[in-house]
């Protein structure tokens, strides 16, 4: 649960989507569709850090500034990406008024949403409400 709240409060959501919420400027977090489906916290945060640099100017070009976590923030964070369970629960429901706002965030002058639907052959990205 913390997890989840975490995911949507520290801007995740902002740009992975999980079950179908969410951006998709980077990959899904859909635990039932990860190829590794149970990473150990070391390697999710590998790939994190060896993604930080494409991360942390897209934080900064969408938020204004980096993301940080705490060592039990991301340990949450971690724990609900690997719980399908509590991810079928997750929808657009949970997603707070900030979060909404940091979904469309702009990409070359547009929200990513629409970017990334472009760019994916569709005419529009899903809605959120």
């Amino acid at each position: 649960a913390r997890g989840k709240v975490l995911f949507v409060s520290k801007g995740c959501v902002a740009c992975h989507a999980i079950n179908g919420v969410g951006g998709h400027d980077a990959p899904g977090m859909d635990a039932h569709k990860m190829t590794d489906r149970l990473m150990n916290p070391f390697d999710f945060a590998a790939k994190m850090w060896n993604h930080a640099p494409a991360m942390i100017a897209a934080q900064e070009g969408a938020f204004g500034e980096q993301i940080f976590f705490t060592g039990k923030e991301l340990a949450d964070i971690i724990a609900f990406i690997h719980d399908d369970g509590a991810q079928h629960a997750f929808t657009e429901k949970d997603l707070t008024p900030e979060a909404r706002k940091m979904m469309h965030h702009e990409h070359g002058g547009q929200p990513a949403q629409k970017k990334h639907a472009e760019e994916i052959g569709h005419e529009h990205a899903p809605s959120v409400k």
